[in-house]
């Protein structure tokens, strides 16, 4: 019997057309990684993080579910980001696409490559809203997403 896993991942863009780099991104998922099932927040506007003297953002989050185990679903989400023009000039730089895994259910890793859950995703309201929008009750590092988000203050979210 092949394994499934739930993924959640966070999907964003601030160059081009930044609402079509996130749609490609999605379908990109759904073929490459061979998705069972899906779940897609809404795009949200928000301010950039990090880096801040670039342009705004739109944001989104992501459920699947599928048999690819988490390094293969790192490999195939940044051949992705690459086939939509992702180039890595700075650290939080601006980007045509930016795919993040953010969790795995059951699963927790530390490499070099990959740690799960995301060591950010708590403190980062542009991926708590839309995370909120398609799992509130997730538990992440003993809280809810819910509960994690509630702990911040509003970095400028806006839902599409």
């Amino acid at each position: 019997m092949t394994k499934e896993y739930t993924a959640y991942l966070s999907l964003g863009s601030n160059l081009g057309d930044r609402e079509k780099y996130i749609s490609d991104a999605i379908n990109g998922i759904i073929e490459k990684l061979d998705v069972i099932d899906y779940e897609v927040s809404p795009f949200y506007e928000t301010e950039p993080w990090g880096n801040t003297n670039q342009p705004r953002f739109i944001n989104a989050a992501m459920m699947i579910r599928t048999s690819v185990e988490p390094s293969r679903m790192l490999d195939i989400t940044q051949e992705i980001e690459r086939e939509l023009f992702r180039v890595r000039h700075e650290h939080w730089g601006a980007r045509t696409i930016d795919i993040d895994i953010l969790c795995v259910e059951g699963v927790t890793m530390n490499t070099p490559r990959l740690t799960l859950p995301h060591p950010y995703m708590t403190q980062r309201e542009f991926v708590l809203a839309p995370m909120a929008d398609i799992a509130p009750e997730l538990r992440v590092n003993g809280k809810t997403i819910s509960e994690w988000r509630k702990d911040l203050r509003d970095f400028g979210s806006v839902p599409l």
